[in-house]
């Protein structure tokens, strides 16, 4: 059964769980069984990890780890969401997927997060059908946070999941990368910037003008430290901004960008801290947020190195209570 209603979040006190789609990947389970186990170790005692995929699978490559399968809760399911699966009509065909069955989970409150290196598709398709959008929240996005040259980290958002972004989409940016950076990464008043071809005000498209102006108004009205108008070649110096504001279409230009440079520069072994950081498997997975609960996605090539940030990813999610914050951020 599919739960097609609003998801009411509530911040765990005890024990988290965390849902892990053991059937999304390349090379899953066993990548994914694996970058769970590695992950064990730099999770707390008040974390229990939840395996859905399939069980006799899962429990094989444990044993051939030399692990019991009793370190897991394991929840079996005899069905997966391709890549190449329309990911709509799945969540109907396959409610006994992996995918289905851990968001049905999280939306009954059975688990507090779900992360996955499966179908981006499937995974957008549950966060905003079964999970929800957050009550307010015009269009959810998906961030991603790299290092800087001196040594900070910022974070780019949307890097896909919307496109074409209204102005007022990119003022509520503002306030989920803010706070994203604040209760996540640690950061006391991040600096907010929107990303435009010139640092005056006046610069840019229509969208660029509009948006600058609400997030001057939201600046005044103390729900982020808006500095102004960024240019792309100040993004990675960490000396503007922390958190950066743009569309999806220009957000994954720049990502698909630092995946190209990354490549140029490990095969001319060239890297440092900085590039090392740019690499997927250090990043591990990017959160969908603006929703009503945690979710995290993964490259589908993920390794088991990937994997286990991944999982810590969302695991510093959940304790962070960003959940929580957004949402009484857009109640105000």
């Amino acid at each position: 059964m599919l739960y097609w209603y609003k998801y009411v979040y509530k911040h765990p006190v005890e024990m988290i769980k965390i849902g892990i789609d053991a059937m999304g990947g390349d090379n899953a389970p066993e990548v994914v069984v694996k970058g769970a186990i590695k992950a064990l170790s730099y999770l707390g005692t008040d974390c229990r990890l939840v395996l859905y995929g399939h069980k006799p699978s899962i429990e094989t490559i444990l044993d051939q780890q030399g692990i019991g399968a009793d370190i897991f809760d394991i929840v079996h399911t005899p069905d997966q969401i391709n890549m190449g699966d329309n990911p709509a009509e799945s969540f109907i065909s396959k409610q006994e997927s992996s995918i289905v069955k851990a968001f049905n989970h999280l939306a009954e409150g059975r688990i507090d997060a779900l992360a996955s290196a499966g179908s981006t598709g499937a995974m957008m398709v549950g966060a905003k059908m079964i999970i929800k959008p957050l009550s307010g929240v015009l269009r959810p996005t998906i961030a991603l946070s790299v290092p800087t040259t001196s040594g900070s980290k910022v974070t780019i958002l949307d890097i896909g999941i919307n496109i074409d972004c209204k102005p007022e989409v990119l003022e509520q940016y503002a306030v989920i990368g803010s706070l994203y950076a604040r209760k996540v990464i640690g950061m006391d008043s991040p600096r907010v910037a929107l990303l435009n071809i010139g640092e005056e005000s006046g610069k840019g498209n229509a969208q660029a003008k509009a948006a600058y102006a609400l997030l001057s108004k939201g600046n005044k009205q103390g729900k982020y430290n808006f500095v102004g108008n960024i240019e792309a070649s100040h993004i990675f110096t960490g000396e503007r901004a922390d958190v950066v504001v743009c569309d999806g279409f220009v957000g994954n230009t720049i990502i698909k960008l630092i995946e190209g440079l990354h490549k140029i520069n490990t095969s001319n072994n060239l890297t440092d801290n900085f590039w090392r950081g740019m690499d997927y498997e250090q990043i591990g997975g990017i959160p969908i947020l603006g929703i009503n609960a945690p979710v995290t996605v993964a490259h589908g090539k993920s390794t088991p190195e990937a994997i286990k940030n991944m999982i810590i990813s969302t695991h510093d999610t959940v304790k962070s209570g960003l959940i929580n914050q957004l949402k009484k951020s857009f109640q105000d």
